[in-house]
């Protein structure tokens, strides 16, 4: 099932300003930066076709966060995919990930998934930042929408 949240945390509620200021102002500030920082997005809780987590558990979140720092410092390439970089299988077989059955479906993107969210996305924008969500910000999902 479809468990992407608009609001992690449910902090939307909380801000006492405009939202799409909140964004313009992170926007505006990652320009600033010299070197800005790596983002990365982990779904840990993600679930299989049969309904159990596809991601091993918790002690195993070391080995993403081993990929992240050697994404971030470029010492390991990645798949690209619609929604960004993932680690490729062999990459993570230098982690050890031989216990986990679902890799190749944990690494998938997949692209309905992503065409579905981009719906949701537009929506949620469009109903809770509405026109002060910064340009940036639908040039990004519009270029999600065509991607594969």
């Amino acid at each position: 099932g479809k468990a992407v949240m608009h609001d992690p945390f449910s902090m939307r509620p909380f801000f006492g300003y405009n939202f799409g200021d909140y964004l313009r102002h992170w926007l505006d500030m990652g320009k600033k930066l010299k070197r800005p920082p790596s983002i990365f997005m982990v779904n840990w809780f993600r679930r299989g076709e049969s309904g159990g987590l596809l991601w091993p558990g918790f002690g195993d979140n070391i080995r993403v966060i081993q990929w992240i720092l050697a994404r971030s410092d470029g010492s390991v390439p990645a798949s690209g995919r619609p929604v960004g970089w993932v680690p490729t299988r062999e990459e993570l077989d230098l982690l050890d990930t031989e216990g986990c059955d679902d890799i190749q479906e944990l690494l998938s993107s997949p692209t309905e998934f992503w065409k579905e969210e981009v719906e949701e996305m537009r929506n949620y924008f469009s109903q809770q930042v509405g026109t002060s969500l910064p340009k940036e910000m639908w040039d990004q999902l519009n270029n999600l929408e065509k991607k594969d």
